[in-house]
């Protein structure tokens, strides 16, 4: 054989041997193509087949012992086998319908009369749930973050008031976060009373205002912003929400240490929850969304300190603030706005009440200067947060309960939990039981000038006094320059004088516009006025 024939010969073998090769690699890939695909129908098939044997369950926020919402239309929901009948009945309703292909169903009660006594559930598919010891009444959602989380034992005037609790029911909403919005909620209804001492004793006195069943679902979290109970397509109408949105979801780090937490069989460290509940959106995702659209009356909001870092903007993203992207003092109320309106588009209820706790006293300032005069109307204080949160007003269906006479100069948690929950209950039971009563403190009308003197009117003043017997204090006058001077004050029927030695021309004025200002004007039920300003300086 010639050297060609052997190099022919050569190439014939290298030709057959990279046939071979490529054979052996395309059926390498026809293989793993197979093997995909069989994994893929496997997962399908599971899923199919997990879906069909599905067995009739309610979503968990319906237990025993529950609270449904009197006078409303009431959904009823949770999973069984696609196409399986389901029949719901209560209070001699009946109401049937069909599990949908992914075993998803919904009934929805007519509204109900209020019940003080314990009725059953029945609930019927391929097998029966009954339900038991459910009361129609009240339901409201108390959220926010370690103030509304503050507990009933750590208050013993709220604690005293257990052993005198009637046809008050719980929800305690678990504590987690998830990435997505959850299809169920943790927890069960119970006889016992809330743990937070704030929406125990909003329950407890609005009650006894009523004599109507009370349910509270309690979801809180301390340290958590008004960013984390945000849906996340919120960035549509706040577009700072976006960026925020946009930066967690680059950060593949945060959410991988997120799972990491969450799949841990060990208890979370103090630092995992911290992380955790400072995030953005996850939440509102786990606490939140799974309670949608559980019939209720309206949410009691006790939150904000978290957004009290800054006095205006949202702060560029570093790796020291992560965890403070927030809405500063000065935007916080729109933001609120937006976001109760957005909840009640989920809830699908225009009417879904609001009730705010409105920030109480406190002597510290915001991340850039901490120390601060408390009574000082021109410093950074919790005196901006609290005009935020009474921008809430211009939405129908809410009130601010005020609080402006409580709190404590340097403990961010405040103990005197009993006399907010009381003005919580007197909100709720005039907004959402009817009655014209006396339920809020005085509020400013409108100012005349009087020489050297303003004239300050108010609403809801009957019985315009001061709490100690003293002059009116917290007013505060300044001249066209902005120029602040404390003012003498004195009471005039339902209207209060003021001037001011310094103060020739007065044209402004500020009351209780401070960190931690000495209050003491109030009207016959001792209910406190609240803070105003009349002048638009940004300091």
């Amino acid at each position: 054989m010639s050297r060609n024939g052997n190099r022919d010969s050569g190439m014939l073998i290298s030709s057959f041997v990279s046939e071979i090769h490529s054979g052996f690699l395309m059926q390498t890939k026809l293989t793993r193509f197979k093997k995909a695909g069989l994994v893929f129908c496997l997962f399908i098939f599971t899923a199919f087949f997990t879906i069909a044997q599905q067995v009739l369950k309610p979503a968990n926020i319906f237990s025993d012992h529950m609270v449904l919402q009197r006078e409303q239309p009431v959904p009823v929901w949770g999973v069984a086998t696609p196409s399986e009948e389901i029949t719901v009945g209560f209070a001699g309703q009946i109401k049937s319908v069909i599990a949908d292909k992914s075993g998803k169903w919904m009934v929805k009660l007519d509204p109900l009369t209020t019940s003080t006594v314990g009725r059953e559930m029945l609930i019927t598919g391929k097998s029966k749930i009954v339900l038991s010891d459910i009361l129609v009444g009240e339901v409201w959602i108390c959220s926010g973050q370690s103030n509304m989380q503050f507990p009933v034992a750590a208050v013993p005037e709220v604690k005293g008031l257990i052993p005198f609790m009637k046809n008050i029911r719980s929800f305690e909403v678990g504590r987690t976060v998830s990435l997505e919005e959850s299809e169920d909620v943790i927890g069960e209804w119970s006889t016992e009373h809330p743990s937070s001492a704030v929406a125990f004793g909003f329950a407890y006195f609005l009650e006894e205002l009523s004599d109507i069943p009370v349910g509270i679902i309690h979801s809180s979290w301390g340290s958590s912003s008004l960013e984390a109970w945000m849906p996340r397509n919120m960035g549509s109408e706040l577009p700072y929400f976006k960026e925020i949105m946009d930066e967690f979801d680059g950060d593949k780090a945060t959410q991988e240490r997120i799972a990491q937490i969450l799949e841990s069989p060990t208890k979370w460290s103090n630092q995992d929850d911290i992380f955790l509940r400072r995030q953005p959106n996850i939440l509102y995702n786990a606490m939140i969304k799974p309670l949608v659209p559980f019939a209720n009356r309206g949410l009691v909001w006790y939150q904000g300190e978290r957004n009290t870092r800054y006095l205006s903007g949202v702060p560029e993203v570093t790796e020291e603030n992560w965890f403070h992207r927030v809405a500063g003092m000065k935007e916080y109320g729109s933001v609120l706005k937006e976001w109760m309106l957005r909840y009640r588009e989920e809830w699908q209820n225009d009417e879904m009440n609001l009730l705010v706790v409105m920030l109480p006293g406190y002597g510290k300032g915001t991340e850039k200067k901490t120390d601060i005069d408390p009574e000082d109307p021109t410093e950074e204080s919790w005196a901006w947060i609290r005009e935020s949160q009474l921008q809430v007003l211009d939405l129908p269906y809410t009130a601010v309960a005020n609080t402006i006479d409580l709190g404590d100069k340097t403990n961010i948690h405040p103990t005197d939990k009993l006399p907010v929950g009381q003005r919580l209950a007197l909100l709720a039971a005039v907004n959402t039981l009817g009655g014209d009563r006396l339920v809020t403190g005085p509020m400013m009308l409108d100012v005349q000038e009087k020489g050297s003197e303003l004239v300050v009117h108010f609403s809801n003043a009957k019985g315009l006094k001061t709490s100690d017997g003293k002059a009116p204090s917290g007013f505060w006058l300044a001249d066209e320059a902005g120029d602040w001077k404390r003012a003498e004050a004195r009471l005039e029927g339902e209207s209060i004088v003021l001037s001011s030695e310094g103060i020739s021309q007065p044209k402004y004025i500020r009351y209780a516009f401070a960190g931690m200002p000495k209050v003491n004007l109030v009207n016959e039920l001792e209910l406190p006025a609240y803070p105003f300003r009349t002048d638009s300086f940004e300091h």
